[in-house]
């Protein structure tokens, strides 16, 4: 019987898990031995950092989750047991996913290897699979079905059915994802308001789950491990639909939020200009049209072939735009830096 958890106790009582362990070593191993090739290949244009942390700070998660004291109580507290749950299913992917393992992968790679990669990537099987409807309904099928159903009994009474779920997670997470907040080069490219909106849609899941799960009366699973401290198993499984109500869509809201601030900074056109460097560039156009006159109407013929989006993703390429521009913004200094100005 475990002693009575508190953080401290969660914080030293580890528990080895050897497959996890090498597993997550050999994937930062390879990852970390990848990079290096790319620096050493391309020292101009290293693999950056940005994606490296997330993708070893994804492996750490992994461990906290299965090793840590969360791992420890996983099987006595059905609250610890919800954490680890949203530790594999809703954090650890995501960093994974922002690493771009398969992009560094065919960077470090030759032949036959990357030829096979790219194969593989553009296959059916991994279209399908890649699928943002896919990914939705898998990661919604896994939620409802792993702890509303008969399954949460063979989760307590078989330890391989245990570690199998683990594994389920990380992958839904990671095929839910990868579409959504990815830059892998896989065949679906998802517009910002579609991955906000696909984004969203987990939390009604995540909060209905948690509601059916304090709705309870009586535990309707199978005892956890015995302890004689702690809540009883009416308000463990109480507990632990809270966290998956309140932590889910805590942590959804901080990845839609992440995602609209990354929209609001897009400058590409192809991938869903941000509407914060549309009005840049609007307004920039607009400064333009006021600077010269004689070129905005000159450019009158070319607007009526172009969409103004299109006129304005131009703008920062135009020479002579730029150029216009750059004789308005010393219009303004000259102005400003005259006689009676401070």
């Amino acid at each position: 019987m475990l002693p009575p958890f508190s953080w401290g106790e969660a914080a030293t009582n580890w528990q080895f898990a050897p497959i996890v362990t090498a597993f997550t070593a050999l994937a930062a191993a390879a990852y970390l031995w990848g990079a290096l090739r790319v620096r050493r290949r391309h020292p101009r244009r290293p693999w950056p950092l940005s994606r490296t942390i997330p993708f070893l700070l994804g492996l750490l998660v992994i461990n906290l989750a299965t090793q840590s004291g969360v791992g420890t109580y996983d099987d006595t507290l059905f609250w610890d047991h919800m954490i680890q749950h949203l530790m594999l299913i809703m954090i650890a992917p995501p960093l994974l996913v922002v690493g771009q393992p398969v992009t560094l992968l065919l960077h470090a790679s030759r032949n036959p290897l990357h030829t096979g990669v790219k194969k593989l990537v553009r296959s059916r099987p991994v279209q399908w699979l890649t699928w943002p409807v896919f990914g939705v309904l898998a990661y919604i099928a896994t939620i409802v079905g792993t702890h509303l159903t008969g399954f949460m009994n063979l989760v307590t009474e078989h330890d391989a059915v245990h570690q199998a779920e683990h594994v389920l997670y990380l992958f839904v997470g990671y095929l839910y994802f990868l579409p959504l907040i990815g830059k892998e080069p896989i065949r679906w490219k998802v517009s910002y308001p579609l991955r906000l909106f696909l984004l969203f849609i987990a939390m009604p899941v995540d909060a209905f789950t948690g509601v059916v799960l304090g709705s309870y009366e009586t535990d309707p699973f199978v005892p956890m491990d015995p302890r004689s401290w702690g809540p009883s198993a009416v308000n463990d499984l109480h507990e632990g639909g809270a966290v998956m109500w309140i932590g889910g869509a805590a942590i959804m809201f901080l990845l839609i939020m992440v995602t609209f601030f990354q929209w609001s900074r897009e400058t590409r056109p192809s991938a869903g200009m941000g509407w914060l460097e549309s009005a840049r560039r609007a307004n920039i156009a607009e400064r333009i049209a006021e600077a010269n006159p004689s070129a905005a109407a000159s450019t009158q013929a070319a607007d009526r072939l172009t969409s103004g989006a299109a006129r304005n993703a131009a703008v920062d390429e135009d020479e002579d735009q730029l150029a216009a521009y750059n004789d308005y913004l010393a219009r303004i200094n000259s102005h400003e830096s005259g006689p009676g100005a401070e």
